[in-house]
């Protein structure tokens, strides 16, 4: 599997086919025990472990969010971020008006793991976070899922705008983003069993055109 850089890779499969763990690969949350995953041709595993997570950022399906206020929390992505710099990325990532809607705004106190916010509103500020990080591969697990549609349809118009300098790496089940990725894998029980674009699959992968085509 091959990503170029400056591109959007959406990887498509049931439960269990092994998404999660492929792009766990990456940041070296887990190591492969055959082959090897590189990046710009460097083995990760020859990558200072520092140095390689701050060339990626996650947002995961349970995002870690610890007690504090909501401005530590994003500050977890860039220590020396200024104010503007919050707010810039929290707009981008359509937390803004949430926060703001809150009595204490940027103030306001997360219960441990953000008990107090709801799980869209918990993948926003995970996102804004990540806008936040200096790095250039941002790895994503269906970070739209818990949002209404026209915030959906805002942050994948976002993941357009971040390829310019970034790669995007998605894992979805949302039809609209699979449309708009450059490139699309479809794993199976493992094992990567197509790659291409929307088109291309829905014609020859049996597997991808029912989880496209599904009500």
């Amino acid at each position: 599997l091959n990503i170029p850089s400056g591109s959007t890779l959406g990887i498509i499969g049931g439960t269990g086919s092994g998404k999660s763990s492929l792009v766990q690969l990456i940041p070296r949350l887990y190591d492969v025990t055959e082959g090897s995953v590189k990046i710009g041709g460097v083995d990760v595993r020859d990558i200072d472990i520092y140095t390689l997570r701050n060339e990626v950022a996650m947002v995961l399906q349970k995002n870690v969010l610890f007690s504090g206020t909501i401005k530590e929390n994003l500050r977890w992505g860039d220590k020396e971020a200024t104010d503007e710099e919050i707010v810039a990325a929290c707009e981008s990532a359509q937390a803004h008006d949430f926060i703001m809607s809150l009595p204490d705004g940027y103030s306001t106190i997360l219960k441990e793991d953000a008990t107090n916010i709801s799980g869209g509103q918990k993948q926003l500020l995970s996102l804004a976070r990540a806008l936040l990080t200096s790095s250039e591969i941002i790895l994503l697990d269906e970070v739209t899922s818990s949002l209404d549609p026209n915030t959906t349809n805002k942050i994948i118009n976002l993941l357009d705008d971040l390829k310019t300098d970034h790669t995007i790496i998605v894992i979805t089940h949302n039809k609209d983003l699979m449309r708009r990725a450059d490139k699309l894998v479809v794993l199976n029980n493992g094992k990567i069993e197509c790659i291409g674009n929307n088109d291309d699959l829905i014609k020859k992968n049996k597997v991808y055109k029912q989880l496209v085509t599904e009500d």
